[in-house]
């Protein structure tokens, strides 16, 4: 098993990778080797944090200065960059909704679509690197972030699925499916996220970048942008809720184990994990991302010593709250996406907390990465501070 579910195994391996967190990674992090050793492989501890931002950049720049570790600074800030973007337009992940629904609709309607479909799912379109990374990601929850690109330019502009499937399919199986990075993600490569540039799979970058494991033809040669409404404007960045007096309990979800930093702001007299994979997607998740954040889930009542009431829908996490007297729940922000969703429906008051990490960085994803990635410097300071307390 290449993800072990347990926040032991994400501290091992962030001690592991962060020695190489430098130059080797600037240098190796586009080769889409079968071990993956290249990269850092702790993308689904991130998105679940079941170790932090804060954790994951303390620990690399103890080993490397910030312009030698760069690269990966900005791509653990990419993550932090697509939320922030998202949460001020939560629209876009409506859209985002709606043309999936429609898609589906039109699989249930057009054989045809439904046959291409299924076969892209399956990994049996006859491109050999496609279905490999189809298998790949079925069988580990994983793919390498230049596998991704790939894949899914090729979804769009050689099969000509609609990018909604696509993206759909990616959320149900990654376990470290986000649905900001990955919404985000496709529509960057359809070209409708930044608007006109899209991403064309070539063979030759392919070949390259397997070390000759694939070698594919027949692929498309030109991705035109699809169509698609201007991104919206942008809205307010979300802000952490006021505690007021009274009984609360502490709902964790899958976005954040890690809740150690919500006792600085109330003692909670009940506590409750609710597991929202289930709300990624219209279609059944696969069962290995439940088990990973059902386990993780698991790992952290274990950590705490404390058992964890389990409600699994909004109207059990209500029942849990009456029965326990709560006036209020108090919660890490849940970002743009299916649990969040699903927690609008929860009638119990619910007080959210933003992180620290996410507080100073979102405010800055106004525009396009680079204006934000400009940002890094500033938002890296405190981490700086942190180093010299230590």
């Amino acid at each position: 098993m290449m993800f072990l579910p347990t926040r032991t195994a994400a501290l091992d391996r962030l001690a592991q990778f962060a020695p190489q967190a430098g130059r080797a990674y600037a240098s190796q992090r586009n080769y889409d080797r079968p071990a993956h050793d290249d990269v850092s492989r702790l993308s689904p501890y991130l998105r679940h944090r079941m170790i932090t931002e804060d954790e994951v950049l303390t620990s690399v720049l103890a080993h490397h200065s910030a312009a030698a570790a760069e690269k990966f600074i900005q791509e653990v800030y990419w993550r932090t960059y697509w939320k922030g973007w998202l949460e001020q337009r939560p629209s876009v992940s409506a859209n985002y909704r709606m043309g999936l629904n429609a898609a589906l609709n039109r699989v249930q309607t057009e054989a045809g679509l439904r046959a291409e479909w299924e076969a892209a799912c399956s990994g049996d379109t006859g491109i050999a690197c496609f279905d490999a990374w189809a298998h790949e990601l079925a069988d580990t929850g994983y793919l390498h972030n230049h596998a991704r690109m790939w894949f899914a330019s090729i979804w769009i502009f050689t099969l000509r699925l609609p990018w909604e499937l696509g993206a759909d399919f990616f959320l149900r199986h990654l376990l470290d499916g986000d649905p900001a990075s990955n919404t985000l993600g496709w529509r960057w490569v359809a070209g409708v996220q930044t608007v006109g540039k899209t991403y064309l799979a070539r063979p030759d970058n392919i070949a390259k970048y397997t070390e000759g494991r694939f070698q594919p033809a027949g692929l498309a040669t030109w991705a035109a942008p699809l169509d698609a409404a201007p991104n919206p404007d942008r809205g307010q960045v979300p802000v952490s809720g006021v505690v007021p007096s009274g009984t609360f309990g502490h709902l964790i979800t899958e976005d954040d184990l890690s809740p150690g930093w919500i006792f600085d702001h109330v003692t909670p007299t009940q506590t409750a994990a609710f597991n929202g994979t289930q709300y990624r997607s219209p279609l059944a998740v696969a069962t290995q991302v439940d088990q990973f954040v059902e386990a993780a889930i698991e790992d952290l009542s274990a950590r705490i010593a404390a058992p964890l009431a389990r409600p699994r829908t909004p109207l059990q996490i209500d029942e849990w709250a009456t029965q326990n007297g709560l006036d209020a729940i108090v919660m890490s922000y849940s970002p743009v996406g299916g649990t969040a969703d699903a927690l609008t429906q929860v009638k119990t008051p619910i007080i959210s907390l933003v992180r620290p990490h996410d507080a100073d960085a979102w405010p800055y994803a106004s525009a396009g990465f680079f204006k934000f990635k400009a940002k890094i410097p500033k938002l890296l300071a405190r981490y700086d501070a942190q180093m010299r307390l230590l």
